[in-house]
């Protein structure tokens, strides 16, 4: 009898929580007060440095502030579920596309349902990027594989959470090649460690490379894009390089809960349309190697669809 009347209780509090959510994204003038941004990546990411520059000048545009709060850790996972746990109406998720794609590939255990996020955008496309350190002395991938081949286990990698952390695994049964992976719960860490040579293959954004890259402290051995990257323009595709397979954007969307209303995911994206004309938001974001990418939420949820196909595929081939 208590545990029936315990379920009903616990029933009636998250009916209460998701209507309360909902009212609060419904409402007529919108935002009502300072908006939240939940990225799952640590400050100089890509992910964060697009949050900040959209927020910026999203505040400008609905008259209330707009922060970034960094939540990194588990894939994504923790950052989820800040969004799934605020009910004030005014917390947004933006992140690479694996915390709908590829999470529930990697964890059997999930603590969120992928159906309670809604893409409300695309934002920017990724340039994704597999560096060496350059105490390597390694320039390609094909030199890569002779050296890792010819001592097993004995070079170590790592790579931010979401389609990298698939792609590097991916890779090295596609290679035929045996290295170790070393966790980070901030990625940053992992760069200093490739500047360092303590750490010998990172893979992640083009933006975080950049900086040891340009300092000589790291090889670029390829991009998963489709195109070789403005910045980086001798490193190679995943497909130049001979792994067409490996061929992934690194796209960032913005999400909301499931709570939010149609309407209101339309309008944002419209005002992330709008805010993505400023000249001087396209001009720094594109020498960072990101390139915008707004849309509609029908494109966003079309571009995830397309992504989870490939992921799935990949997740299969690492196994």
């Amino acid at each position: 009898m208590h545990m029936a009347r315990h379920v009903v209780l616990c029933i009636a509090a998250i009916t209460a929580a998701l209507t309360s959510a909902h009212s609060a994204f419904a409402q007529a003038k919108w935002p009502q007060h300072a908006v939240r941004l939940i990225a799952p990546l640590p400050p100089g990411t890509a992910v964060d440095v697009s949050a900040r520059l959209f927020a910026e000048r999203l505040s400008k545009r609905w008259g209330q502030g707009v922060a970034v709060e960094n939540r990194q850790g588990a894939d994504g996972i923790v950052a989820v579920s800040a969004l799934l746990s605020a009910s004030d109406g005014h917390t947004l998720l933006i992140s690479f596309g694996g915390v709908t794609t590829l999470n529930p590939l990697l964890h059997k255990d999930l603590q969120y349902d992928p159906r309670d996020l809604v893409p409300i955008t695309l934002v920017v496309d990724n340039y994704l990027g597999l560096a060496v350190t350059s105490e390597l002395k390694v320039n390609s991938v094909a030199e890569l594989m002779k050296i890792a081949r010819a001592e097993p286990g004995k070079y170590t990698w790592a790579a931010t959470p979401g389609q990298t952390a698939v792609i590097v695994p991916a890779f090295l049964k596609s290679a035929g090649i045996d290295m170790l992976r070393v966790s980070y719960n901030n990625f940053s860490v992992a760069l200093q460690d490739l500047a360092q040579g303590r750490l010998h293959l990172a893979a992640t954004s083009l933006s975080a490379l950049l900086p040891p890259i340009q300092a000589g402290k790291a090889k670029l051995l390829m991009v998963t894009n489709q195109q070789r990257s403005p910045q980086v323009p001798d490193a190679p595709t995943a497909r130049e390089a001979g792994f067409p397979n490996l061929t992934f954007p690194g796209f960032v969307l913005l999400y909301g809960p499931r709570t939010m209303p149609a309407e209101l995911r339309e309008r944002i994206a419209a005002d992330f349309r709008e805010v993505a004309k400023d000249p001087g938001l396209r001009k720094r974001l594109d020498g960072m190697g990101l390139t915008i990418r707004v849309g509609t939420p029908a494109e966003a949820v079309a571009e995830l669809d397309e992504q989870k196909v490939k992921i799935e595929a990949a997740f299969k081939l690492s196994q």
